[in-house]
């Protein structure tokens, strides 16, 4: 490994924590049900969250009810451990991680214990994810109000913790305005009930039905105030409390302790006081919250605007028209136009109605009202989509500058009265300026709020002192302006040091006390809020190498460095949702596993601490980091899913490349890997060896000697290869007359030995639709595929390299690739492998799809219709590295109506096929594709381009599909047979196609 950066002493990497005690470890699995990890790889994966903070913990315990929440409470007071409450760890100011005993509260309890529609409530436990409460009150026209970003994978517990907001505040407020009743439960094990407008009491009190904590009462009893003590303290600085919180829409910073003043509407509220408590006062268990009635109908109204400031200077005096929302961005965060209208800067109105119509009406009115550059109103659901996903992926997209450097959080989401908003931007931008430093706001403009990440240098230290300056200098601008610190995600580490700025110090003394009252052992999640962590201490950075590490591909967009490719994941987990809409991949595993360690989000995390050795301590050779990795499919999801560009596909090649480095490896990289030789040798031989394999027991055999999952049936070899069917024909007569009126086809492994009848099909279509000529591929080329995918990226180079010494390609010249994962190996990992060698990003600029070459060289060419639905799969590398673009035109000329299945096929190359992988796999083809293939109407073609879909679809569901090119070939042969009709004789050469 690379030499280790050690902070100075004082700033950034506190010392790693000593092991968890015996007798800590025993008490606890004695004590709770749920299952505790101490182990280096769990730990591993809770160091950070979507922060610029980085705390070892000493374990993690999943909890699988109240009770043994209580009881991990307990153990933990008495042995002097302090917990921290997690959910999605999506917080973006540090507060999900700690040094003590992590609570992962997403394991099990996640349930929705009622739903009551005549009420408008929900109760839920702290692990329920907002997409599954908003799913569950769908059916009855009802919603959760606050919706932030991370919808699809933040957690009720963690939303209840930060305050947290969203993109509909405007409407229907924060969090706190839309919970009503908490269980918590105290460090120590005691739980409170809270309730809107005081109606404390203790957890005993409730109803027989209820589950009741067990383990040892906390100091004092409740009150409606929440633990003894609570109604004194509030009482005796009333007029403190009265006049030191600011009031705008969006103050989240600090303890909401004026929500316990007698004057407070409905009376104290002891819910709103703990709302945003961050985890330091109590760990919630279950809550009752407000739903909303959801507007059947919507519109969005996208306003242009010169620039930032215009739109938040414009923002306010929207609100009276009563939008559901009135969000802003600015051009540096949108790449290309993006359907935007004109403008610097954007406004993102939403209107809702009973009808189309009447969500119409109001984004009209709005439209009118708005003095923008230019506008327009989108009704169409798909078209809101896309450019909401514009908005949402901002957290990840904002941490990338136009130019490719990184940027961070740090200064992320504060907020400022609307009507300031203009000023605060402009003067904002002006301290960029002056620090030399960049940034992209945007965010929740109708309330006040800004995100922004910004370039901070947190390497050196030099960068760091800057961000310590920049930051206290932008806390005393939010505070001039009236605003808040945060106003969405918390104070956290990044703030909770800068708050006296904002409150002063007699009343965050208070928010001390009050602290105190609720937890005076200090074991709840200490550091945040109260007695904070400096803001520039804990930063995950400081532990990475200093210097880059030697790897084998180029990383260009990370300067070469492997460390920087690991720091591209920021943790906003985008890769945890449960399901996929529309085309997209990522993360396949873990929609299978459920497990964060499969999870692209986990596998980065744990890189990042083999490389900072601290916790993960063999580096290369980790185990933990092989396991995690084991299960990725190396779909390249990531590569195009998640908002920052992770490349997982890319990152395993390179670990397993450095694991099995001087070592033997699993028997599949022999066998797999090596693919393309074994099926070069076996041609001659492919009738008797498909005999063979027709032997069970044989077959059996072979599969066990090559790390082949029993359950899987090997693929035949064709009797006949793609190049010696080429060859013949051209023998026949065809001859290549010169370099333009060629098409170069590539003969990958797939075609060329396992289904030839798609390059036959291929070379019939384009020749008639180009009036071109397929000639014969050179013997002997690859893309190196099986060699990337199986990690031994010294084979892989050394065929990369045969290939550009062989290919007799003219620079501009395509080349047709039919099989999408090697398309893709030829686009990405060529380049990426060679990056000193011309030639390869030559190549890789040549590469193009069946569709793609036919809508380029051959546009007037009509295809023939067939006016029939289609099912099946868009490849995975196709859909992150190619897009689909030109297929999907492709068919809608054709007449082939209908979406093909995103996601993952499951068998993903030689993934499927190692043993061990049989259930993930089989998991992953049964989340989109095998039930859209089951539901498929008679008479649906079934569409999958990629060798490896196909396969799947026979083995478990005993349907064959067919590329794209067989498809087109048997319908232009349909067309040729048609009385009457023009153009050469297809029939002859019909047993070709099957």
């Amino acid at each position: 490994m690379a030499e280790q950066h050690r902070p100075p002493s004082g700033r950034s990497a506190p010392p790693p924590a000593p092991p968890a005690s015996p007798a800590f470890v025993a008490a606890l699995r004695s004590a709770v049900r749920g299952a505790s990890d101490f182990g280096a790889g769990t730990r591993a994966l809770r160091t950070m969250d979507a922060s610029n903070y980085r705390r070892v913990p000493l374990g993690v315990c999943a909890p699988r009810d109240a009770d043994d929440v209580a009881a991990v409470l307990a153990v933990c007071r008495e042995h002097g451990v302090p917990v921290v409450p997690r959910g999605g760890g999506t917080s973006i100011a540090g507060q999900a991680t700690g040094a003590g005993l992590v609570l992962d509260l997403t394991r099990h309890l996640r349930a929705i214990l009622d739903l009551d529609p005549a009420a408008r409530t929900a109760v839920v436990q702290p692990g329920v994810v907002l997409d599954d409460l908003r799913a569950a009150a769908a059916p009855h026209g009802l919603t959760f109000g606050p919706d932030p970003s991370t919808h699809s994978r933040c957690t009720l517990g963690g939303m209840i913790g930060n305050n947290s907001c969203g993109a509909h505040s405007v409407a229907w407020g924060t969090t706190a305005d839309n919970v009503r009743k908490l269980t918590v439960v105290r460090y120590g094990g005691q739980a409170l009930r809270l309730e809107q407008g005081g109606g404390g009491a203790p957890e005993g009190a409730r109803d027989a039905h209820r589950t009741t904590a067990r383990g040892p009462a906390g100091a004092g009893g409740t009150t409606a105030h929440g633990p003894a003590g609570v109604r004194e303290l509030i009482a005796s600085h009333l007029a403190l409390l009265r006049t030191g919180f600011p009031g705008l829409p969006r103050r989240i910073s600090g303890y909401a302790l004026d929500a316990l003043l007698p004057e407070h509407p409905g009376g104290p509220d002891p819910v709103r006081a703990f709302c945003g408590s961050e985890g330091t006062l109590g760990v919630v268990t279950e809550a009752t919250v407000r739903l909303v009635e959801a507007p059947p109908a919507r519109a969005l109204a996208v306003l242009g605007y010169a620039d930032e400031s215009a739109a938040a200077d414009a923002a306010p005096g929207l609100l009276p028209y009563g939008p559901l929302t009135v969000e802003g961005m600015a051009a540096d965060l949108v790449t290309g136009a993006a359907g935007l209208p004109r403008g610097a800067a954007w406004l993102f109105v939403e209107t809702g109605g009973a009808t189309p119509a009447e969500a119409r009406a109001g984004a009209e009115r709005v439209l009118r009202a708005a003095d923008a550059v230019d506008g327009l109103v989108v009704t169409d659901p798909a078209g809101q989509r896309a450019l909401w996903r514009i908005r949402e992926d901002a957290a990840g997209t904002a941490t990338r500058m136009p130019d490719g450097s990184e940027a961070w959080p740090g200064w992320e989401d504060c907020a400022v009265p609307p009507a300031r908003l203009g000023g605060y931007l402009r003067d904002f931008r002006a301290l960029l300026a002056a620090h030399g430093l960049r940034g992209t706001p945007y965010g929740h403009f109708g309330d006040g709020c800004v995100h922004v990440r910004v370039d901070f240098d947190l390497i050196t230290d030099a960068g760091v002192a800057r961000f310590r300056r920049f930051s206290e200098e932008a806390a005393a601008l939010v505070v001039a302006h009236g605003g808040s610190l945060s106003g969405e995600h918390g104070d956290g580490q990044a703030r909770a040091e800068l708050l006296p700025r904002m409150y002063g110090d007699e009343l965050v003394a208070l928010f001390g006390r009050f602290k105190d009252l609720w937890d005076p052992d200090g074991g709840l999640n200490p550091g945040m809020l109260v007695r904070p962590a400096r803001l520039d201490e804990n930063l995950r950075f400081a532990v990475l190498p200093k210097r880059p590490v030697d790897v084998e591909f180029g990383y260009p967009q990370d300067g070469g460095d492997f460390a920087g490719a690991v720091r591209r994941c920021v943790g906003v987990a985008a890769c945890r949702t449960t399901e996929t809409s529309g085309a997209g991949v990522m993360c396949p595993s873990f929609r299978a596993t459920g497990e964060e360690a499969h999870s692209t989000r986990g596998r980065a995390r744990l890189l990042h601490e083999m490389l900072a050795g601290e916790v993960v301590t063999d580096g290369w050779r980790s185990t933990e980091v092989r396991d995690a990795l084991d299960l990725c499919l190396s779909c390249k999801g990531c590569r195009s899913d998640c908002p920052v560009g992770v490349d997982m596909a890319t990152y395993k090649a390179e670990f397993l490349h450095h694991h099995y480095r001087g070592r033997l490896r699993p028997a599949a990289h022999y066998a797999m890997g090596g693919l393309p030789r074994w099926l070069r040798l076996a041609a001659p031989f492919a009738r008797p060896l498909n005999a063979l394999a027709r032997v069970r027991p044989l077959a059996a055999l072979v599969k066990r000697l090559a790390g082949i999952a029993p359950e899987r049936a090997l693929p035949a070899p064709a009797t006949g290869t793609y190049s010696r069917w080429l060859r013949a024909r051209q023998g026949e007569g065809t001859h290549v007359l010169s370099a333009d009126r060629v098409v170069h086809l590539w003969a990958d492994t797939f075609t060329e030995h396992l289904s030839p009848q798609v390059g036959r099909a291929a070379v019939r279509v384009l020749e008639e639709a180009t009036g071109r000529t397929v000639p014969p591929p050179v013997p002997g080329l690859c893309c190196g595929l099986t060699y990337v995918s199986t990690g031994r990226l010294d084979a892989a180079r050394r065929v990369m390299r045969r290939t550009l010494d062989r290919l007799d390609l003219l620079p501009g010249q395509p080349l047709v690739v039919l099989e999408p994962s090697c398309a893709a190996t030829l686009r990405t990992d060529l380049p990426e492998l060679l990056p000193d060698d011309p030639r390869a990003a030559g190549l890789a600029a040549s590469v193009r799809t069946f569709a793609q070459y036919l809508e380029e060289y051959a546009p007037d060419w009509a295809p023939p219709r067939l006016d029939r639905p289609v099912a099946g799969q868009t490849h995975c590398h196709q859909h992150a590295v190619l897009g689909d673009a030109a297929e999907r035109r492709l068919r809608e000329r054709m007449g082939l109506t209908g979406e093909l299945s995103g996601g993952c096929c499951g068998l993903a190359g030689n993934f499927g096929f190692e043993k061990g992988h049989w259930e993930v796999s089989v998991a992953c083809a049964e989340e989109r594709l095998l039930p859209a293939v089951r539901e498929a109407e008679p008479g649906t073609e079934l569409l999958a381009d990629g060798f490896s879909c196909r396969t799947q679809l026979d083995q478990l569901a005993g349907r064959r599909a067919r590329h794209l090119a067989e498809v087109v070939a048997e319908a232009m042969e349909a067309d040729s047979r048609r009385p009457g009709a023009d153009g050469p004789g297809w029939a002859e050469g019909r047993a070709d196609l099957d």
